[in-house]
């Protein structure tokens, strides 16, 4: 049985509901702690001396949550946990055994943090246009299975995980106006076309699942991305 996990991240950040919905999936039982990013205490350098988000502390004995045990393991970068809370639940499914699958599961989750999230912060922070957006979801369109619910086939995996806290945040946006009404109506037109259509189906299915529901804040959400895209633009 996998030792204490105490996940400290906060709601707003796409990064920790990634490694949050991955914990809801694994059906893990784990303490939450939850950190003001925009205005960091002090003690979180002390878990990650990198001062980022999320981050995991696995094992050792219980402690004060800005003051972990000596003999814990401290665990840092979404994709690193992601596999590592596979790992601890292998039960879970959240990475398959088999190799060629494993290496598919890499590979979306690789696209979406080298693809989907620069787009997202390109088109929020540059007031870029929609299709920055849209050609990144086709490229994870292109990606996705004939057949089966999510990245890979009918198992919900880490790959899964990983998009579902950058697609929900995209629609969220465009829903609110932002970067601007040109560029979010543009978004919510091109998901409505059938050029879209799979990603846009697959993106349902992430979005009403619980695990992805429960683990991040809409409101602080957007809150925090309309102040990027404010101080993008200065």
């Amino acid at each position: 049985m996998p030792e204490q996990i105490t996940h400290y991240g906060c709601k707003f950040s796409g990064y920790s509901h990634k490694t949050a919905i991955a914990l809801e999936e694994a059906k893990a039982q784990y303490t939450h702690v939850e950190v003001d990013f925009t205005n960091k205490p002090d003690w979180l350098f002390n878990v990650n001396p990198a001062g980022k988000i999320p981050v995991i502390v696995y094992g050792g004995a219980s402690a004060p949550a800005d003051q972990p045990s000596p003999e814990s393991v401290k665990l840092a970068e979404s994709a690193v946990l992601l596999e590592f809370i596979a790992d601890l639940y292998p039960g879970s499914g959240l990475m398959p055994s088999d190799p060629v699958q494993r290496a598919k599961v890499r590979f979306f989750h690789n696209t979406v943090d080298t693809v989907l999230i620069p787009a997202l912060f390109t088109w929020l922070i540059n007031s870029a246009p929609a299709s920055t957006i849209v050609e990144a979801l086709k490229k994870v369109q292109e990606l996705l299975p004939d057949n089966g619910a999510f990245a890979i086939g009918d198992q919900f995996t880490i790959a899964d995980a990983s998009i579902a806290a950058i697609y929900v945040r995209i629609v969220l946006l465009a829903e609110k106006g932002l970067p601007g009404e040109e560029q979010a109506t543009g978004v919510l037109q091109a998901l409505s076309t059938p050029e879209l259509a799979k990603v846009k189906a697959y993106g349902d299915r992430l979005t009403s699942r619980a695990s992805v529901a429960s683990s991040w804040d809409k409101e602080t959400s957007v809150a925090y991305l309309a102040m990027v895209a404010k101080q993008g633009a200065k």
